[in-house]
């Protein structure tokens, strides 16, 4: 899937979402989104390293399952702001991680 495929039906979905839920999609709560999803992000790797209550404890398989969904919202929720501030991630990820601006 092309980057702008994917920019365009991430941000449909989460705004689509805030519509279902009655959430004004503004960049505050954008940004709020994106900081609970670090976290829970910040959770899921915690529970996967075993550095938790041993009540957490799943299996590698589910943890790492886990893991995974947390960092697909963090970079949803990137997406969705990057959105709202008018930048070009596509481009912005190019020339920081790709060509790297001198």
């Amino acid at each position: 899937m092309e980057f702008k495929t994917l920019e365009q039906k991430v941000v449909k979905n989460a705004f689509d979402y805030g519509k279902r839920h009655n959430i004004k999609f503004d960049q505050e709560f954008a940004t709020i989104k994106l900081m609970e999803e670090v976290g829970e992000f910040t959770q899921a790797l915690l529970i996967h390293q075993k550095k938790c209550r041993e009540s957490k404890f799943v299996s590698e398989e589910i943890s790492k399952q886990e893991m995974g969904y947390e960092l697909a919202d963090v970079i949803g929720m990137a997406i969705v702001n990057a959105n709202l501030l008018d930048i070009d991630l596509e481009k912005a990820i190019d020339q920081k991680w790709i060509h790297r601006d001198k």
